[in-house]
């Protein structure tokens, strides 16, 4: 057993040693056999979940759910400091020294102007390209949310269609293109990423994240996915007795009543 006191109520520096002793020789065994990479997807999901919590408006369980991703940060940097590399400290120092350099209207009495920021990101990355700038998109965001950031950082350099409809006809342009490689059976993969990223582009025209938007579309597909379950069990069948043409009558049943609560909606607006 490790001699720990137990508290009523614990601080930061309580839970680095917690990690510190569930890594260590005669802790937790799973623990100390983690690795950045065995451990990256769960700070993927605490982060996500930390999302969640924000969208639900709920304090307790955001509470709840940095306090996880607080112990992501601790055990990689736990990892890092037992390698010998760096410390938590020397973490904290680095994000001290980035804000005060990005904020110099606030540190260092300059004046702050609406491209500052990325100027300044530009000169503590050594980024002298606007290529540069595109490269530095992390790979591992979600696609959608990487061609906005990557749209949004071509734009900086001018490469931008004038207007929507310019951009409306590019979506079109590359819709022809994924039916014609649909129907070469070639080239599916590269010219569906073209469609999406050129659906990105109507989205940034009118300031919606793209990823919003797709997740709107997954939750009405949920709803009404469950209503046309919900009509063919009344009729003491199961989904899978009913043929496609069938259920899409449902599913066209489904969508009405939405479309006409969204009309209703736009004349008590006018």
């Amino acid at each position: 057993m490790i001699n720990f006191e137990e508290k009523t109520a614990y601080t930061v520096e309580d839970l680095r040693r917690i990690v510190h002793l569930l890594r260590a020789p005669g802790g937790c065994p799973w623990d100390g056999a983690q690795t950045h990479e065995s451990i990256r997807r769960n700070f993927l999901e605490e982060a996500y979940e930390v999302a969640e919590a924000i969208d639900e408006k709920n304090p307790a369980h955001l509470k709840e759910e940095l306090g996880d991703v607080l112990l992501q940060v601790l055990f990689h940097a736990s990892i890092e400091e037992d390698a010998g590399r760096f410390t938590l400290d020397d973490v904290a120092d680095g994000i001290c020294k980035k804000l005060i350099f990005r904020h110099p209207h606030v540190f260092g009495g300059a004046a702050a102007t609406p491209d500052s920021w990325e100027e300044l990101k530009r000169q503590e990355k050594g980024q002298t390209t606007y290529t540069a700038t595109l490269q530095s998109v992390a790979k591992s965001l979600p696609g959608l949310w990487r061609a906005e950031k990557i749209q949004a950082k071509a734009e900086k350099a001018g490469f931008e269609w004038p207007n929507v409809q310019a951009a409306m006809d590019k979506l079109t342009e590359e819709l022809e293109e994924l039916q014609t490689a649909v129907a070469d059976h070639s080239n599916v993969e590269e010219e569906l990423g073209d469609l999406l990223f050129a659906a990105v582009k109507i989205a940034r025209f009118f300031q919606i994240d793209a990823e919003d938007a797709l997740a709107g579309t997954c939750e009405k597909f949920i709803r009404r996915f469950a209503g046309v379950e919900a009509a063919v069990t009344a009729q003491g069948r199961d989904m899978r007795e009913l043929d496609v043409s069938q259920l899409m009558a449902l599913w066209n049943r489904e969508k009405h009543p939405e479309n006409e609560e969204r009309k209703g909606n736009h004349h008590e607006q006018d």
